[in-house]
């Protein structure tokens, strides 16, 4: 279809295999596209859905943060950085922040509020834990919260607290010596 200078006045219908708008294209409803190839820039003023895979070959940019809701993996084929977390504000406070926030409808002592773990192929190229850093609510009444930091690595295939801190101080190898016997 064919509008003359965007007014929307339909001059002829046009049935092939190729179209170009050079000026403007207002679709109101649903549009079902196979392919779409677009060499400029898109503005869209409502939610995208993409229920495919959506691969970008240069960096995306999210001016408005993301959320996501299930598990992500970030892969990269070298050595290089993964994930850099960048701060530019130049003021006296605390500059990148990483929260683990576990957000509990009924939290409890003992919860573990959040683990660090490190990875990686043992001789036979099964994924292996090779330490472990975690938080561990101790208490969470109101006004009175206590918690542990565990630091915990491997040590013949468990996790020994090896660096156990709390407000009131520091444990060194607390279950080392049981595993050792």
């Amino acid at each position: 279809l064919i509008v003359d200078g965007g007014v929307g006045i339909a001059k002829k219908l046009f049935v092939g295999t190729d179209l170009d708008v050079t000026r403007h294209l207002d679709v109101d409803g649903t549009t079902n596209l196979d392919v779409v190839d677009i060499d400029g820039a898109v503005n869209m003023a409502t939610t995208a859905l993409v229920t495919g895979v959506l691969t970008t070959t240069a960096a995306t940019v999210f001016n408005g943060g993301f959320a996501a809701n299930a598990g992500s993996t970030i892969t990269r084929n070298d050595n290089g950085v993964q994930l850099t977390l960048i701060s530019t504000d130049a003021d006296a406070n605390q500059g990148p922040e990483l929260r683990l926030y576990r957000n509990s409808a009924s939290p409890a002592d003992d919860d573990i509020l959040g683990r660090i773990k490190w990875t990686g192929e043992d001789s036979a190229g099964n994924e292996s834990t090779f330490g472990l850093i975690q938080v561990i609510a101790t208490d969470i009444t109101n006004g009175a919260e206590d918690a542990q930091m565990k630091f915990s690595p491997v040590l013949a295939d468990a996790f020994p607290d090896a660096f156990v801190l709390t407000g009131a101080g520091a444990t060194f190898n607390s279950d080392v010596d049981l595993l050792q016997g």
